[in-house]
């Protein structure tokens, strides 16, 4: 194992303290909401319905968090940082505010769009500003600080949706959310200069790569909502045509959604994006945790938020720490990680589907595959992130940046989408007892392990290519 020549001081003190509050912060807001939302939503479709539509309140904000991180280097060029964290944030409440009100599901996923758009912008900044306001040897432990917030999320969102849960006020959660976004944009106005000195000349938009991107996502959950097999499988046949165009797009485009030679199968940068795509699908199970433990286990929407949280308190645990391992430290990582997600996905496929009064010999189990699926994606995710970005030319540093994030959450909305068509297939809206939701509890994380696989075959390419190996900080 190796240390960087880096130290966690070095981002906590002098003009590095501000930035890092402000860059972490608007992580923890979009992750606080999203703990908030996948808490309580077991208790918003049993007052105001659409359980078929579950997934969609995932999907949609995902797929507008997609659009809103792509729309964030324009925003950043033409307003500079402090005015694109407070229209970013403005955007958010809005959001916020529409689904505290809503009186059904369909105005809950407007509400949801609108929240996304806002959150992915703040994803987008936060990520795409580390490279320019931290030194190079800083970066592992800056995106290991800014994807740390989501351990922070974990212990803030599932209190505050699950004690809102248990008091039959799950609007006001979402309401609480208000005050909190009010006080970020305070500190950003603060912390963050109103203008880049660097900024280069404002940049056209990939539209029609983006627009492939979220109908592809957004067929897979089309198809979801039907119980049909038949519709299913062609959503997911839909899906698969768009990314396919996608790709022969991309590939010609002079605008670019990604770095050259990302969509090469022999290139590095293919490898790493593969990976982290992989391994983020391979968490999206964790949307129909809290359901599960409420249906399955008798758990409280508080207990059930928190156990549902521990994905993410593992990803907390191993990125802080692998973050300051490098050369074969930081090689074992990746490799490894997707071996404990492999783990975890398969203690969850035996142990979820059995029903239990709560007893936390049944819970321990559940709890510990939580635990390594997160563990599993955060051990190497600051090293397959930073290689991304020592790996990309020049010219293409800034698509790399904004491209983690835009990729990442495709991930989470197409690993969301799936989680609805495989539950929805396998009978979780069963109305005559709870076999159909544990049918899809054992389904769902049985056919999740081949993402964790694939981004195991995925991660030996990268991590044996020259190029990245030789471009990473020697220790």
């Amino acid at each position: 194992m190796h240390t960087q020549d880096s130290s966690w001081s070095e981002l906590l003190r002098g003009k590095n303290a501000p930035r890092s509050i402000a860059l972490s912060g608007g992580i923890a807001l979009y992750a606080t909401n999203t703990y908030i939302a996948t808490t309580i939503l077991p208790s918003v479709v049993a007052e105001i319905g659409g359980l078929a539509l579950y997934a969609w309140s995932t999907t949609l904000y995902v797929v507008a968090s997609i659009i809103g991180s792509a729309l964030t280097s324009k925003l950043l060029q033409r307003t500079g940082p402090r005015l694109a964290y407070t229209l970013a944030t403005l955007i958010f409440m809005v959001g916020v505010l529409i689904c505290a009100l809503a009186p059904n599901m369909p105005v809950m996923l407007v509400g949801r769009l609108i929240q996304g758009l806002g959150g992915g912008m703040l994803l987008a900044l936060c990520y795409s500003m580390i490279q320019l306001v931290f030194e190079e040897r800083l970066w592992p432990r800056a995106m290991a600080l800014v994807s740390g917030m989501w351990g922070v999320a974990t212990l803030v969102g599932p209190a505050v949706g699950g004690v809102f849960a248990e008091m039959d006020a799950w609007r006001f959660a979402f309401g609480a959310m208000v005050p909190i976004s009010l006080a970020y944009m305070v500190l950003t106005h603060r912390a963050l200069p109103p203008r880049d000195a660097t900024a280069s000349t404002p940049t056209r938009l990939p539209v029609p790569q983006l627009v492939l991107l979220a109908a592809a996502v957004l067929a897979v959950c089309a198809g979801s909502v039907s119980a049909l097999p038949s519709w299913n499988l062609l959503g997911i046949a839909v899906c698969a045509v768009l990314v396919y165009a996608l790709i022969r797009h991309e590939s010609t485009a002079t605008l670019r959604l990604l770095p050259r030679d990302a969509l090469k199968f022999d290139a590095p940068l293919c490898a790493l994006y593969a990976t982290t795509c992989l391994l983020v699908i391979g968490m999206s199970s964790e949307i129909f945790m809290p359901y599960f433990l409420q249906h399955l286990h008798g758990q409280s929407p508080l207990v059930a938020g928190y156990m549902a949280a521990l994905m993410a308190a593992g990803w907390t645990v191993s990125e802080i720490l692998s973050s300051g391992w490098s050369g074969r430290g930081a090689q074992r990582a990746i490799l490894a990680g997707p071996l404990f997600i492999v783990a975890g996905l398969v203690l969850l496929a035996i142990t979820t589907p059995v029903e239990s009064l709560g007893e936390w010999a049944r819970l321990a189990p559940i709890c510990l595959g939580l635990f390594l699926v997160g563990f599993g994606i955060g051990l190497g995710w600051p090293h397959l992130l930073t290689r991304i970005l020592q790996v990309a030319s020049e010219q293409d540093k800034d698509t790399a940046a904004a491209s983690i994030t835009t990729l990442q959450l495709f991930a989470m909305a197409l690993g969301a989408a799936l989680a609805g068509v495989i539950s929805n297939v396998a009978g979780i809206n069963d109305a005559t007892g709870n076999a159909g939701i544990a049918n899809a509890a054992l389904w769902l994380f049985a056919l999740f392990t081949l993402a964790p696989v694939l981004a195991w075959v995925m991660a030996r390419r990268a991590t044996r290519v020259k190029v990245a190996a030789a471009q990473m900080t020697p220790s």
